[in-house]
């Protein structure tokens, strides 16, 4: 029987990941952050151990005595997590003291590297979820118009430098003016600050994300977020974005008037005749 390891952030990824591995068969061995991880992890895995953020050996420990040879990454930490409730081990701080920087993509491929080195090869986080990747093109029953295209040209653009400077996904824009970039808040919270009536949301992936962890992803409460914002549109990356609870997020962007349109590099030249 095929086993694999969950290392579970925050939001309903890693619940999404950990049933549908386990209705193909797979037993799923989690480990989960205490005050990150959403409690409803336990009953949907086979076995989980709660730690502390930082606790890098105990994560380690954990999957060496399951038998784990490959585990995935789902669901993010939070930056404020860093601050609010990180209690690293002594593995945690060895492996802190050599990095030098808690940068996003250093710090993942850093812990990468870290669990590597035991044994324990980090695969893609979209294993067994392709289905629920982007497609491209317009994912609701109204497409963008060719005023809300200029803008999503603009703010893909944007956000693909924002993100080469490992400074976050997503940002907001209207008539070209950029109204907010996302950082350690978070899509939502984005949103929320830079939201304005007819505002369109465009998120990516960055240039040097290693899609093995932190794949973009959106849900019912991001399509909730941008109705209360007023945001008319949410463009995302073809093929780099996870649309979690997909039949609930699409369901309710076409009940609300939220058009999501998923965008290649080449759909930021020119839009769709």
């Amino acid at each position: 029987m095929q086993r694999v390891g969950l290392i579970a952030g925050n939001g309903r990824f890693p619940l999404i990941f950990a049933r549908t591995a386990r209705a193909e068969g797979v037993v799923v061995v989690a480990v989960a952050h205490e005050g990150e991880t959403l409690p409803e992890l336990a009953a949907v895995v086979d076995h989980v151990t709660w730690i502390k953020v930082g606790e890098l050996g105990r994560m380690i420990q954990t999957f060496q005595d399951a038998g784990i040879d490959r585990a995935v990454m789902a669901g993010g930490i939070r930056k404020a997590a860093l601050f609010e409730h990180f209690a690293p081990d002594d593995r945690g701080m060895q492996f802190l003291a050599r990095l030098g920087s808690l940068g996003d993509d250093t710090l993942l491929r850093g812990l990468a590297g870290e669990l590597e080195n035991e044994g324990i090869h980090i695969v893609e986080s979209t294993l067994f979820l392709s289905s629920l990747l982007s497609p491209a093109g317009a994912l609701t029953k109204q497409a963008p118009d060719d005023a809300q295209w200029t803008d999503i040209r603009h703010g893909f653009a944007v956000a693909k430098a924002i993100g080469r400077w490992d400074i976050g996904q997503s940002v907001v824009v209207k008539s070209g003016i950029i109204l907010a970039v996302e950082a350690i808040e978070g899509t939502d919270a984005t949103i929320q600050r830079g939201g304005r009536t007819g505002a369109v949301v465009v998120k990516v992936s960055k240039p040097q994300q290693d899609l093995r962890f932190d794949v973009p992803a959106v849900g019912p409460e991001t399509v909730r977020v941008c109705t209360a914002a007023g945001v008319a549109v949410l463009a995302l990356e073809a093929g780099k974005t996870l649309l979690l609870d997909k039949d609930e997020l699409l369901q309710q962007a076409d009940t609300d008037g939220l058009r999501i349109v998923g965008i290649e590099l080449a759909a930021t030249e020119a839009a769709p005749q």
